[in-house]
């Protein structure tokens, strides 16, 4: 019986690809929200955000 050589482990590098590939989305994410939180502030507060639905009728 013939023995295959083992296998490399490379959980190790499992583990960082996927930390970087986190890391890297967070910080998308993150820039996407400055982006957008600073085009909310450059547009200014919306004038029917916080007023309650006319429900007389």
């Amino acid at each position: 019986m013939t023995s295959s050589p083992p296998k490399k482990d490379d959980r190790k590098d499992r583990l960082a690809q996927a930390l970087r590939d986190n890391l890297r989305r967070r910080k998308d994410q993150d820039r996407a929200r400055d982006a957008q939180e600073a085009m909310e502030r450059a547009l200014g507060p919306d004038p029917a955000e916080g007023q309650m639905p006319d429900t007389t009728a």
